[in-house]
């Protein structure tokens, strides 16, 4: 039985209530959490703006709070083992990419650490007796809406990029995968300095959540999700003109050249649309081929298609299952339509069996060929292990298709000409273009974040520390001697 953390302590929903986690490999029950309320949001947002406020926060000096980043850092490696199996359990995917995400959740904490001190202002030329300068201040208390797929990355880029400049934070994670959240709770427990600057609430996302983005004490809103959730996201910040970070999802393309490397490609191609079975907002789920290599690169992925291991997370195979019955049941029915509408299902399609797991949902990992561009499967995210595939003539032609959808979030271009490669990544609408290789949402270090519906604003990399900082300007007159 698990506690929220509120004010630096551990403590029940008010109304008492709990709710329970479940491991998608096999449905069992792996936690009961506090089925937080608005009550309960109002306690962590009073608790992270009397920290805010306080002269004890507001004149901590970048360098402390740095260090004490450092310090979370430090304690996520140590523990690491513990974290990915609890992130492996509650969200099914492979224990391998568990472990890959704790360690990118110590790489932003590390990063946004060293960048504590380093958030520096302009002087600007206005006259020979005024001194015009701007500095960067921290919006406040930063509220944080965390999606199921990617639960402690998401939740410690937005949580370290904050504090690193100053604010306190409120995390909602998904109702899905509350867990890892909590276990950096209590890291930031142990720390004296960080101790009150985050506040975990757990609950549902029209209870909690909606409460959370609604309340009048939150300066600055940050969301992952799906395009109608922050589209109400966005709807309340507007009622408190509280700024927002969305970061909607995508539909991305793989533009595939036949001077391409083609195992490389076949790889890396593969690998971005199983990761976590699918359920990955960059998930490389467009393959745009040119007509003189389609047949050789199909054949290439369904032999790769072929080997691919299917089971729980803790087994560590290739593909992992589905988070939850409504999500598979979703996938399939998207599949399905597709096929209605004269889509040819190349390899996978259906439900994967898993010897002594029938009550977890896996899906197969699936090619889908025959598309039309304007069709739903090729349109929506599935957020599956589902590849669509299209071919194309020209340069113009891959662009087009490229472009032609309401997301604009990764894209992929496959090519050893280097002038072809740079005159597709300018035309691309895409906030991330991999040349030869596919980041899957890229590095710590990469400003990530799409053009049209995949979202506002960059999380990562530097820029992300934009997002919670705001631009005071300051003019100083000097006098003349007498």
């Amino acid at each position: 039985m698990e506690r929220m953390y509120i004010n630096g302590e551990w403590v029940k929903s008010v109304s008492g209530e709990y709710f329970s986690s479940y491991n998608p490999a096999n449905q069992e029950e792996i936690g009961r959490v506090p089925r937080g309320s608005k009550e309960d949001v109002d306690l962590a947002v009073k608790a992270a703006k009397t920290l805010f406020e306080s002269s004890e926060w507001q004149l901590l000096k970048p360098s402390v709070r740095g260090n004490a980043l450092f310090e979370v850092a430090r304690k996520v490696r140590e523990r690491s083992e513990e974290i990915a199996l609890v992130e492996t359990l509650d969200t099914g995917k492979p224990l391998s990419q568990a472990r890959s995400d704790v360690e990118s959740s110590a790489r932003y904490f590390e990063y946004y650490a060293g960048m504590a001190d380093k958030m520096f202002g302009e002087t600007i030329p206005v006259a020979p007796n005024v001194i015009d300068y701007t500095v960067r201040e921290p919006m406040g208390v930063c509220a944080q809406i965390i999606p199921w797929n990617y639960p402690l990355q998401i939740t410690s880029r937005g949580v370290a990029a904050a504090i690193a400049v100053g604010n306190t934070v409120v995390v909602k994670p998904a109702e899905d995968t509350p867990l890892s959240a909590l276990k950096l709770a209590k890291i930031f427990f142990e720390i004296d300095v960080l101790k009150g600057a985050l506040q975990v609430v757990t609950g549902y996302g029209t209870e909690a959540g909606a409460a959370l983005v609604d309340h009048q004490d939150v300066n600055h809103i940050t969301f992952t999700g799906s395009v109608h959730t922050g589209t109400n996201v966005m709807i309340s910040a507007a009622k408190n003109i509280v700024p927002v970070t969305l970061e909607l999802g995508g539909k991305s393309p793989h533009i595939v050249f036949p001077d391409c490397d083609l195992e490389e490609t076949v790889t890396w191609v593969t690998r971005s649309f199983i990761q976590n079975a699918g359920q990955t907002c960059s998930a490389g789920s467009r393959l745009l081929v040119h007509s003189k290599m389609k047949d050789e690169l199909i054949k290439k992925l369904i032999e790769k298609m072929q080997m691919i291991t299917i089971g729980p997370g803790v087994s560590d195979c290739d593909l992992g299952p589905i988070i939850s019955k409504r999500q598979f049941d979703r996938i399939q029915a998207m599949v399905e339509r597709a096929k209605e509408e004269g889509a040819r299902v190349i390899i996978g399609g259906k439900e994967a069996k898993v010897e002594g797991l029938e009550v977890g949902y896996y899906f197969e990992p699936t090619i889908i060929e025959n598309v039309s561009p304007a069709s739903e499967i090729a349109q929506e995210e599935v957020f599956g292990p589902v590849l669509t595939v299209f071919e194309f003539e020209t340069e113009e032609e891959a662009i087009q298709l490229a472009n032609g959808t309401a997301y604009g979030l990764v894209t992929g271009i496959w090519t050893n000409d280097i002038s072809r490669a740079h005159r597709i990544a300018g035309k691309v609408k895409s906030g991330q273009v991999f040349i030869n290789d596919y980041g899957a949402a890229g590095g710590v270090e990469l400003p990530f974040g799409g053009y049209k519906k995949s979202g506002i604003g960059r999380e990562k990399g530097v820029e992300a520390l934009q997002n919670y900082t705001q631009l005071k300007n300051i003019a100083i007159k000097i006098k003349s001697a007498k």
